[in-house]
């Protein structure tokens, strides 16, 4: 099996990124716009700072909060787990597994860079960690 880097699969993806001080209503409708389930929230310099995913949106619905008046510091996931692209499709994978979680920053020398979700691996990748886990488990 060929081994793929984060940076094959990010090459030319461009993610959402929005400040802190965004709406949850600004970011679902980019979400929308751009099909794509998660949000990069980034400070002045473009350094992670959280992330906000369709989960936290279900969230804040449930909550009867109002997505209009709600920024997104107030409901993101704050310092996300995240990895470079010199990591492996695999490593993305183990993160997310373990993690809980389908979307995974992708930052270089403090910087957001792109993000990956799950749909962008191939079955061979979660065949081997379907593998992997499975050997984890007999042990």
């Amino acid at each position: 099996m060929t081994v793929r880097r984060i940076s094959d699969i990010v090459r030319h993806k461009h993610p959402l990124t929005l400040p802190a001080h965004a709406t949850v209503c600004e970011a679902c409708r980019q979400m929308r716009e751009r099909r794509i389930g998660a949000v990069l929230v980034v400070d002045e310099a473009q350094q992670l700072v959280g992330i906000f995913t369709g989960r936290d949106a279900v969230a804040l619905m449930a909550e009867s909060r109002n997505p209009a008046e709600t920024t997104l510091s107030k409901v993101m996931t704050k310092k996300p787990c995240s990895i470079s692209t010199r990591h492996s499709a695999i490593d993305a994978l183990r993160l997310m597994e373990d993690g809980g979680f389908r979307h995974v920053p992708i930052v270089e020398n403090g910087k957001v860079v792109s993000i990956v979700s799950r749909g962008d691996f191939h079955g061979e990748e979660q065949e081997r960690l379907d593998t992997e886990t499975g050997y984890w488990e007999r042990i």
